[in-house]
């Protein structure tokens, strides 16, 4: 069961937490959020949970990996964290990576067992989202790992169908070819 400062968070309120839990704990979530590996180090070192989550659900990791810090990122795997671990709404760091363009970020989520093609609560791939914004990169990336092209989200529309939606023909061109 993880712990910080001593108390268990399995099934802690943040009332059931004193202040400085609580300070060390936005502390923690802020050195993922700006990309702070020096510190989640020794934190880390320290028994801290590398799947630790906030309040969201969202994981150090997915924090890291969303805002492009590629250092804490790859601190947290090396020590063990989820690459694949959703947050409350289903969303995984490489849907997260795959929205904001960070190929790097993607080929390191992948590296470390994220899941191509591991759909959100509304069965939207990772590479639908990459399609819908148009990060190429990205969906040649995943498609390379194995995405499948002919997935379907809960209202069957395929990876193209969103890039048409969103009116991103270069990611069609990409997906008809």
């Amino acid at each position: 069961m993880p712990t910080l400062n001593g108390m268990t968070l399995e099934n802690s309120s943040p009332s059931a937490l004193d202040d400085s839990t609580l300070a060390f704990a936005d502390k923690v979530f802020d050195a993922a959020r700006t990309g702070d590996a020096d510190s989640l180090a020794q934190w880390l070192a320290a028994g801290l949970p590398p799947d630790l989550r906030n309040a969201n659900g969202d994981s150090l990791l997915m924090l890291a990996s969303y805002h492009g810090h590629a250092a804490a990122a790859a601190l947290l795997l090396q020590h063990g964290a989820d690459a694949a671990l959703a947050n409350l709404r289903g969303q995984t760091p490489l849907a997260g990576v795959a929205f904001k363009g960070d190929l790097a970020m993607a080929e390191l989520l992948l590296d470390h067992g994220a899941g191509v093609d591991s759909p959100s609560p509304d069965g939207r791939t990772p590479l639908m989202f990459a399609a819908m914004f148009n990060r190429l990169d990205i969906m040649r990336l995943l498609i390379a790992r194995g995405a499948r092209v002919d997935a379907t989200d809960a209202q069957g529309t395929t990876p193209l169908g969103c890039a048409l939606a969103m009116g991103a023909q270069e990611a069609a061109a990409v997906l008809r070819g």
